[in-house]
């Protein structure tokens, strides 16, 4: 009569085969979250800065002379734009400034102040509007004269500010490297309206 039953080694075996198929499966079912954390970052990091560069393209389109008098673009570098625009319900027009402070896309609005007016520094209001950027050597802010065809090369720095009738915006947004799927791309561009001759 034989024994019925399993020897050691089919126990081994089994217990071998079934913990590499848990695995299998474990690590399936982490990357498969990972995968869908990271998916759910990129919309939301995709679907915020569409917000906020619909807000910068909204001031830069309106840009105009100072309350001083002064040319509606003052500054246009490759990670910064200074401009005057009237973003409030005042008469006096702000001085608004984007700039890449490190990581971090800043804003910060100048409003005029004293007699005779003035646009004073030291009373620069701040604000952080994205996070985590990571242009490496793309410039965030792209400039083009009246020349602009859709396909024409930016103008190279340093701009001065009374060729620019266009600004392109762009912004690599990528919260972690090592768990990410790739930079969120986020663009716009904006034809100046005060400034345009023969677009």
């Amino acid at each position: 009569m034989k024994n019925k039953g399993f020897t050691l080694l089919e126990i081994v075996i089994v217990i071998a085969i079934a913990s590499a198929i848990f695995m299998a499966v474990f690590y399936f079912g982490e990357s498969i979250f990972s995968w869908n954390s990271a998916s759910q970052k990129n919309l939301s990091a995709q679907s915020d800065a569409r917000k906020i560069l619909k807000t910068i393209t909204r001031e830069l389109r309106s840009a105009s002379p100072s309350s001083l008098g002064a040319y509606p673009l003052s500054q246009a570098g490759a990670s910064s734009v200074t401009f005057f625009s009237n973003v409030d319900d005042e008469p006096d027009k702000e001085q608004i400034r984007y700039f890449l402070d490190g990581n971090e896309l800043k804003r910060g609005v100048i409003k005029p102040s004293g007699f005779p007016l003035t646009y004073n520094p030291a009373n620069e209001n701040l604000s952080t509007l994205i996070r985590d950027i990571n242009n490496g050597l793309n410039p965030v802010f792209e400039y083009f004269d009246s020349t602009y065809t859709g396909a024409s090369d930016p103008l190279l720095q340093p701009v001065q500010p009374t060729q620019v009738r266009l600004v392109r915006i762009t912004v690599y947004i990528e919260k972690d490297p090592n768990k990410s799927l790739g930079p969120v791309v986020a663009t716009s561009q904006v034809f100046l309206r005060n400034l345009k001759d023969n677009l």
